[in-house]
């Protein structure tokens, strides 16, 4: 990659790291759907006028379809259940699950689009899911007051973004990165907005919240989505996805200065194998072949 790619996969890399940040600051008194909703609504309204001044509205509207499936993935599930796994775990562990992403990419990509595997990426698959049971293992309690709810949620938002990232490929290889970056905004608000309404917050949220929320939307989702998919179109998804390795440096080095939170050495020990799975599953690492054998 160019050094400007370079500079790009890593501001979005502290972008969205810092995203973890703000939905624990906010997800609390906003709740989960509402905090989602006000995300992706936010994002709208930043990103209509610049689609409309570079007259892609029209583009929008055809491709509304596809656009609709994306939102849904990318956006409206994800969003919601990552803040609800802000209620109770950590922004450095919520940020290590979500390097997981790139792993049901690839699973996603072998089952529906017969994308082969070979034994490295396929022992990529298995170390990074194993690297996710040993940060689970003492923490996924479904009872009361557990995390295991939250990390089933992490996982499930991150196979969202699996099958978004293949879909994507599929059926909006064509379409800019500004249309899809705003359509899949615009579908989240509509299809987040009832649901916000229903479960709109009894008591008025902080000053705070609402600063958090606002930057999410135009930080954390306007800009950082044209830059994810800007990168996408101009370097491919495989290096475009290597941003999942830099968001959880960002995310708990934002946590431990914002909100004190530590980072355990069984976090640390979790995270490096993920990431490692994760860089065998994507083809970026690959285990030795075996020398092979004299004739």
């Amino acid at each position: 990659m160019k050094s400007k790619d370079l500079s790009e996969l890593a501001l979005l890399a502290a972008i969205w790291g810092a995203s973890f940040l703000f939905m624990r600051l906010g997800a609390h008194e906003f709740g989960p759907l509402a905090m989602a909703a006000l995300r992706v609504g936010g994002a709208s309204l930043f990103l209509l006028p610049i689609l409309a001044a570079r007259q892609g509205l029209g583009e929008l509207l055809r491709e509304w379809k596809p656009l609709l499936v994306v939102g849904l993935l990318n956006s409206a599930i994800p969003f919601a259940l990552y803040a609800y796994a802000a209620l109770s775990i950590t922004a450095g562990l919520s940020s290590i699950l979500n390097a997981t992403t790139p792993l049901w990419g690839a699973l996603v990509a072998w089952i529906w689009l017969s994308q082969g595997l070979n034994a490295s990426r396929l022992s990529g698959l298995a170390l990074g899911f194993a690297g996710v049971v040993f940060l689970a293992w003492d923490k996924a309690s479904f009872k009361p007051g557990g995390s295991g709810w939250a990390i089933l949620a992490c996982l499930v938002a991150t196979l969202c973004y699996g099958i978004a990232a293949n879909y994507t490929k599929r059926y909006l290889a064509k379409v800019s990165p500004l249309t899809v970056a705003t359509g899949s905004q615009v579908s989240a608000a509509f299809m987040l907005a009832p649901l916000a309404a229903w479960q709109w917050p009894a008591q008025l949220p902080s000053a705070q919240a609402w600063t958090s929320v606002a930057l999410l939307a135009v930080l954390c989702s306007g800009i950082a989505y044209i830059l994810y998919f800007r990168l996408m179109q101009r370097v491919g998804p495989t290096n475009t996805i290597a941003v999942t390795f830099l968001i959880p440096v960002f995310a708990v080095l934002w946590g431990y200065l914002f909100l004190a939170e530590a980072f355990t050495l069984h976090m640390a020990a979790g995270c490096a194998i993920v990431l490692l799975g994760t860089a065998l599953a994507v083809g970026l690492l690959r285990l030795p072949l075996p020398a092979p054998k004299p004739a």
